[in-house]
């Protein structure tokens, strides 16, 4: 097995997540930003954002989906809802915010006509990139996390807490922090339902 290969199956979702990391805020933060700037998109669009939140505005973040989730959710059920984010995603050390620009994407429609209806769906690849490259930068690291989507029903909070630009649109959630219990077992689909090797 490469190490590559060792490195994706160190890559788990982690929910039991901590504030004891023995990376500082900047070294996480460089960490972060290497990762995206080195993911790859189409036509090295580079239509990626990320915005890192660390103490209290990590936390606002989740108090943020609370309130919304709050006002959607049956008062008889959200006693779990408010555990799971608490417990899973609050009590990390810090929250990637991952946002995919538009405005690059109408650009290249624009000047790549031929192109257009592609950009939206190559966007969207990129981000994936962009989400998976900082996941397994922060595996290495000893880093816990995991892939959250409480977009859209928090973009427009979002937006006005942090002065996101308009043209940014949230894609997803990764709350990270110290690993404070494994992931279970990981199952796998047999191959020959995933892949087919011809010649």
């Amino acid at each position: 097995m490469s190490k590559f290969n060792a490195l994706q199956k160190n890559r788990r979702s982690i929910y039991s997540i901590g504030k004891n990391v023995t990376l500082s805020q900047d070294q996480l933060t460089a960490l972060i930003k290497d990762a995206v700037r080195e993911a790859p998109s189409s036509f090295n669009s580079q239509s990626s954002r990320a915005v890192i939140l660390f103490g209290a505005e990590h936390e606002r973040l989740w108090n943020i989906v609370l309130d919304t989730l709050r006002s959607m959710i049956p008062a008889e059920a959200f006693a779990a809802t408010e555990t799971k984010v608490n417990n899973c995603f609050k009590a990390g050390f810090g929250t990637v915010l991952y946002f995919e620009d538009q405005e690059v994407v109408t650009g290249l429609q624009q000047q790549f006509a031929a192109y257009a209806d592609n950009f939206p769906i190559w966007s969207e690849q990129a981000s994936g990139i962009a989400q998976y490259a900082v996941w397994l930068a922060l595996a290495e690291a000893g880093v816990g996390a995991t892939l959250q989507h409480y977009n859209p029903i928090i973009d427009e909070t979002v937006a006005k807490t942090w002065g996101i630009p308009a043209s940014w649109k949230l894609r997803a959630q990764m709350p990270f922090g110290s690993i404070e219990a494994a992931a279970g077992e990981k199952t796998y689909m047999d191959d020959e339902q995933r892949f087919k090797v011809f010649g």
